[in-house]
């Protein structure tokens, strides 16, 4: 039988800890054996001295065998491929790879999770849809990723449980910004949800949880160790969130977007580009046996051929939901911030349009908030671009007047404007494999 206090104070110290003697703190910790207290310490322990690679391995594993795994290949004869985000401003992405993916015959199924704070969720962006349903059973998944190709669906309740146990307690002892807790956090659910091959999409900048190059590639190398070491075919994209992705900034308003992305509509460059790139990768990692490149034109082709919107609606009514774009609630009130100058988009507060955001209702301050899934905002601001005074930059969608006002107060010093252009900076940054 361990003892927690031997253990915290060896990390604590900078020792090492054995595979045996994670898997037994963390499985006794979530059988209730091991108290809070003791935890959180070892989590402040883990916040300064870090863990080895080994040591994260472990860790990883033990919150897979916490709670139950799924095989999808054994399930659907198939290799199954998903993609993760770290969370980000106007980050749509899953929502437009999924379809591509499918509509190129790669299985994608993925368990989401919800926003918090001035990131967005995917299945907060899902239930603005009427109708759509996020929890399905395990079956359920299995079952229309099987036959419609691509499911997206909330996590289960039995699928590493000691993580979410793990982390209320790192959320509120100052201990999530710890890469090794963050990639055991994460490649736990993506190993435990059964995808043998994964793209990983790190953001970093302004908006993202990781505000530099540096410290998104050291959380990238982890996962990617992590993911090697269960057998899984990763790739990391370091991605710029030094300004919202895409143009729509919300729920309903995402959801627009990224449909009409697939619908061949005028979209966004830097949602394209990545949405292409993200999605070629996976369809390279599939069981199709083609290169990036292939994966690539495919991706686009896609997109060209009307089979891209096609998955979607599929994808859609299979959960429940109507996927007309005209069914999506609708802000009581558009107002518009317009320039007061001509100029160049020199910079654009990713964080800070965010929080306009959640200030409007799109987002939550705690679990338990609800959220207007019709607001948000539309900036058509995009560094480099050129701007002509009176130009709209930003398109408010609130639920009343005051909030409407409020949100222009906010948005005028968050977006620069100057006589040259600042440097190019493409939406992929990075790529690691």
């Amino acid at each position: 039988m361990i003892r927690p206090a031997e253990l915290i104070e060896r990390k604590r110290d900078g020792g090492r800890m054995t595979p045996e003697e994670i898997t037994e703190l963390v499985l006794g910790h979530t059988r209730g054996e091991i108290p809070d207290y003791q935890m959180a310490a070892w989590c402040m322990a883990v916040y300064f001295r870090g863990l080895t690679g080994d040591e994260t391995l472990a860790l990883t594993d033990a919150f897979v065998r916490s709670g139950s795994t799924l095989d999808l290949r054994s399930a659907l004869g198939r290799s199954v491929v998903d993609k993760h985000s770290t969370g980000g401003v106007g980050d749509k992405t899953s929502l437009v790879v999924g379809p591509i993916v499918a509509a190129c015959g790669v299985p994608f199924g993925k368990m989401s999770g919800r926003g918090l704070g001035h990131t967005g969720g995917t299945l907060d962006k899902l239930e603005s849809i009427p109708g759509f349903r996020v929890e399905l059973t395990t079956d359920e998944f299995v079952k229309q990723v099987r036959e419609v190709g691509l499911a997206i669906i909330g996590q289960t309740p039995d699928l590493v449980p000691a993580d979410k146990q793990l982390y209320a307690l790192r959320d509120v002892t100052a201990t999530v910004d710890s890469i090794p807790l963050i990639a055991a956090s994460i490649m736990s659910k993506k190993i435990a949800a059964g995808a043998e091959a994964i793209v990983l999409d790190v953001k970093v900048g302004d908006g993202a949880f990781m505000k530099s190059v540096d410290d998104a590639r050291k959380l990238a190398e982890a996962m990617l160790e992590l993911g090697r070491g269960a057998g899984r075919e990763v790739v990391c994209l370091l991605t710029d969130m030094d300004q919202p992705l895409g143009w729509a900034i919300g729920n309903a308003v995402e959801i627009r977007e990224a449909r009409g992305l697939l619908a061949g509509e005028e979209s966004p460059p830097d949602l394209f580009a990545l949405a292409v790139q993200a999605a070629g990768r996976l369809v390279s990692l599939s069981d199709l046996g083609v290169d990036v490149d292939e994966g690539t034109r495919r991706a686009e082709r896609a997109i060209d051929d009307g089979s891209a919107l096609e998955a979607w609606d599929k994808w859609i009514a299979a959960q429940g939901g109507d996927p007309s774009p005209d069914v999506l609630p609708d802000a009581a009130v558009r107002k518009e911030f317009a320039a007061n100058r001509d100029g160049v988009v020199a910079r654009i507060s990713a964080l800070g349009l965010g929080r306009v955001a959640l200030d409007l209702g799109a987002g939550r301050r705690t679990k338990e908030d609800s959220i207007d899934h019709s607001v948000g905002l539309r900036c058509f601001a995009k560094r480099g671009e050129p701007i002509e005074v009176g130009q709209t930059l930003v398109e408010i969608h609130a639920r009343d007047e005051a909030s409407a006002d409020n949100a222009i107060e906010q948005i005028g010093p968050l977006i620069e404007l100057a006589d040259e252009s600042p440097p190019p900076r493409p939406i992929v940054l990075e790529t690691l494999t």
